[in-house]
């Protein structure tokens, strides 16, 4: 844990950043859920958020299905388009509150840095 620097976690995953990488990469953003590890630029995290809140919007649960919260019903489309995640609905709230913290989090550190260089 030495190597990264946490920018937010839940149960479900976390963000960071890593300490040592090539320069071109310094700003991308590490996300780890469950097997699964994305390497996004700030513009990528955007775009998978607004998916998450879209994907959210869009899910429909089945009235007489008993499976309800744990059903893989909903396919999360990553920031490239080749790649969906199957989801179910806590599954994809966790989601949303790690990149929506992630993305809050980067504002914020944003913002402060901001105000002591100035």
């Amino acid at each position: 844990m030495e190597d990264i620097y946490t920018i937010y976690y839940n149960s479900f995953g976390i963000a960071f950043q890593w300490k040592r990488c090539a320069v071109k990469d310094l700003k991308k953003i590490q996300l780890v859920f469950r097997n699964t590890g994305l390497f996004l630029t700030p513009n990528e995290l955007i775009q998978f958020s607004k998916n998450i809140k879209k994907s959210l919007n869009q899910s429909l649960k089945c009235d007489e299905c008993s499976n309800q919260n744990s059903c893989k019903s909903i396919l999360l489309e990553a920031p490239n388009t080749q790649t969906s995640f199957a989801m179910n609905y806590s599954e994809l709230k966790e989601m949303d509150d790690l990149v929506s913290g992630t993305c809050f989090q980067l504002n914020l550190n944003e913002l402060l840095e901001k105000l002591i260089t100035s």
